[in-house]
C-alpha cells in the first residue's frame, strides 16, 4: 500500500468516526431538547387544569353553602314578574296565536358567607322561566267570535344555565380582594396540582407557589425556590379573565427526571459509539502496525540477503581456490579454506537457528525447562564464550559480581544464550577495543544483573524499539554490522519467560547497559 493511499484511508476512516459520533451526539441532544418541550407542554396543561379546577372547586363549596337557602321550602323574601305578551293574527287559517314568556325572579336574603365582608348578608336571585303559546279559532260554527284556546301549549323550567353564569360572576367579584390564604389552603393545591401532574405522566416531586404579583402569599410549600427553573398560570380568573395571582411551579429532580427517561438510549448509544472507536484506534493500530512491520520484514530480507552473500561467496571462492590443482597440493591452504568454509556455514546456521528459534518462541514452541542454578556461574560461562573474541580485539570483560544471593530458577543453555547475546552486542557496538563490565547485587528478593560498555550507545528512540522483533537501527546501506533484529527480541521472550524484567539505558557515543532484573529463589 503506498504512503499517499494509506495516508487518505486514514483520513477517510477518520472523517466517517468524526461523522458518527457527531449524528449520535445530535440525536442525543435533539432527544432531549424533545423530552423538555414535551415536559414542558404536560406541565403547561397539568397547571392550567389545576387552575380551572381551583376556581370550579371554590364556587361549587360556596353554592354547595348556598343551597339551603335556595330550595323550595325556603319562602322568597321578595319576588318580581316579568312578562312578555305577543299576539299574532292568521288571517289564512282564520286564527289568532298569543305567545307569554314570563320571568320569576325571587330573592332570597343569605347570611354573609364570605370572610372580611362587610355586611350581615345578602340577597341572591333565583329565576325561572314560564313559556305559554294559545292559539284561538277566530269564528264559532255560528259565525259568532270564540275566545277559548283551541290549542295551548305550556313550559315551565328554572334558568339552571343562567344561574351559574349570574353566580359564578357574582362569585368572582365578591372574593375579588379576598386573601388567597382564605379561598384556598396549601395542601388543597397540592393535592390538585399532583392529581393533574399524574394525569399528565408525571410523577416527581415538584414546590410551588401562589405570588400576588410578585409578592409571595401564605400558599406555597416550604423548599420553593423562584429563582430555580420554573413554570406558572394565572389562578382565580376574574370576569375579564384577569387575574393578579399567579400559580408556580417547580421540580428539584427535573434534570434527573428528563435524563432518566431517555438514559437507555443514551447508555447504548455511548456503547456501542465507544466500541466503533476501540474498533476504529485497533484497526489504525493494525494498519500502522502491518506498514511498520512490512518495512520491517523488507529490511530483514535485505539484511538477511546482504548476510548471506557474503558467506556463500566465500565458500565459493573457497571451493573453487581448492579445485585449483596448485592448492589442492598444498595441504595448508587447502585446510585454510577448508575452516574457512566451516567458519562461513556456522555463520549461516547460526543466523537460520536464531531465525526458528524465535518462531517457536512466538508460537509457544519453545520448551524451556528450568533447574536452579548460581546466576554467578551462568555469567562466567557466557564470558567464556566471547572472550577470545574480546582479547583479539584487544578490549576487556570485567566482572563486579556483589549479589551475596544468586541462585535463580532457569535454562542453563537459554539463559546463557541471552548473556552471550548481550555481550556480542556490546562488542559488534564498539568500534575501538570492546569495553565491558558485569555487575550484579541484590535488591529485596531479587538480583539485578547489568552489563555495561563504552562502545556506540544509541538515541532514546532507537533504546525503546530495541527489543522489537527485526527491528534494527537505520544505517542507510552500511551494513558494519552483522544481524538482523532477532536476538534482542530473543533475550526479551527468555528473560519475560523466566518471569524476569530487562531494559536499557543508553547514550549516543557514551555507551549502553543493559539491566536484567531476575526473582530470587531459596
Amino acid at each position: 500500500m503506498s504512503k499517499k493511499l494509506f495516508i487518505l484511508l486514514i483520513v477517510l476512516m477518520s472523517l466517517s468516526l468524526i461523522g458518527i459520533i457527531f449524528v449520535q451526539s445530535f440525536f442525543i441532544n435533539n432527544s432531549i431538547e424533545n423530552e423538555k418541550k414535551n415536559f414542558t407542554l404536560s406541565v403547561t396543561r397539568a397547571l392550567s387544569l389545576t387552575s380551572n379546577s381551583i376556581a370550579e372547586s371554590e364556587y361549587r363549596d360556596y353554592l354547595q353553602k348556598l343551597r339551603p337557602y335556595l330550595n323550595n321550602e325556603n319562602k322568597a323574601s321578595s319576588s318580581i314578574i316579568k312578562e312578555l305578551f305577543i299576539a299574532t293574527e292568521d288571517d289564512i287559517n282564520d286564527k289568532k296565536i298569543v305567545h307569554f314568556n314570563t320571568v320569576f325572579e325571587e330573592l332570597y336574603k343569605v347570611p354573609s358567607m364570605f370572610d372580611e365582608i362587610d355586611a350581615d348578608s345578602f340577597s341572591v336571585s333565583k329565576l325561572f322561566s314560564a313559556r305559554v303559546t294559545d292559539t284561538y279559532n277566530n269564528v264559532k260554527i255560528d259565525g259568532n267570535r270564540r275566545i277559548d284556546p283551541e290549542t295551548r301549549l305550556k313550559e315551565y323550567s328554572s334558568l339552571t344555565a343562567l344561574d351559574k353564569q349570574m353566580y359564578e360572576d357574582t362569585f368572582k367579584t365578591l372574593l375579588k380582594d379576598k386573601p388567597v390564604y382564605l379561598r384556598i389552603s396549601a395542601q388543597q393545591v397540592e393535592t390538585i396540582l399532583r392529581r393533574e401532574l399524574k394525569n399528565e405522566g408525571i410523577d416527581l416531586d415538584f414546590e410551588f407557589a401562589i405570588y400576588d404579583n410578585d409578592l409571595a402569599t401564605k400558599v406555597q410549600t416550604e423548599n420553593f425556590n423562584k429563582e430555580n427553573d420554573f413554570r406558572g398560570v394565572p389562578v382565580f380568573l376574574d370576569n375579564n379573565n384577569e387575574s393578579s395571582y399567579n400559580l408556580w411551579v417547580e421540580f428539584p429532580e427535573r434534570k434527573k427526571y428528563l435524563f432518566s427517561s431517555i438514559i437507555k438510549m443514551i447508555v447504548l448509544s455511548i456503547v456501542f459509539t465507544s466500541i466503533i472507536i476501540i474498533a476504529y484506534g485497533s484497526a489504525i493500530y493494525q494498519l500502522i502496525r502491518q506498514r511498520q512491520i512490512s518495512q520491517i520484514k523488507t529490511d530483514f530480507i535485505n539484511n538477511m540477503t546482504h548476510e548471506f552473500k557474503t558467506p556463500i561467496a566465500t565458500i565459493n571462492l573457497a571451493l573453487d581456490s581448492i579445485k585449483n590443482p596448485k592448492i589442492l597440493n598444498d595441504q595448508e591452504k587447502v585446510l585454510r579454506y577448508l575452516g574457512m568454509i566451516k567458519e562461513e556455514n556456522k555463520r549461516m546456521h547460526a543466523q537460520v537457528e536464531n531465525v526458528l528459534r524465535i518462531s517457536k518462541l512466538d508460537k509457544n514452541e519453545l520448551n524451556i525447562s528450568k533447574e536452579r542454578y548460581e546466576l554467578h556461574d551462568l555469567i562466567e560461562d557466557a564470558i567464556t564464550h566471547v572472550e577470545l573474541i574480546v582479547e583479539d580485539r584487544q578490549g576487556y570483560v570485567k566482572t563486579h559480581l556483589n549479589a551475596d544471593k544468586s541462585s535463580v530458577l532457569a535454562n542453563e543453555t537459554h539463559f546463557t544464550n541471552v548473556i552471550v547475546n548481550i555481550l556480542d552486542n556490546a562488542i559488534k557496538y564498539s568500534d575501538e577495543a570492546p569495553k565491558i563490565d558485569v555487575y550484579t547485587e541484590n535488591v529485596g528478593n531479587s538480583i539485578i544483573l547489568k552489563v555495561s560498555d563504552q562502545g556506540n550507545g544509541m538515541t532514546k528512540a532507537v533504546a525503546k524499539r530495541v527489543f522489537e522483533k527485526f527491528y534494527r537501527e537505520h544505517t542507510g546501506n552500511v551494513h558494519n554490522v552483522k544481524g538482523h533484529g532477532l536476538g534482542l527480541a530473543y533475550v526479551k521472550r527468555i528473560v519475560e519467560d523466566h518471569q524476569g524484567h530487562i531494559s536499557v539505558e543508553s547514550e549516543k557515543g557514551k555507551g549502553s547497559t543493559f539491566i536484567i532484573k531476575m526473582p530470587l529463589i531459596s
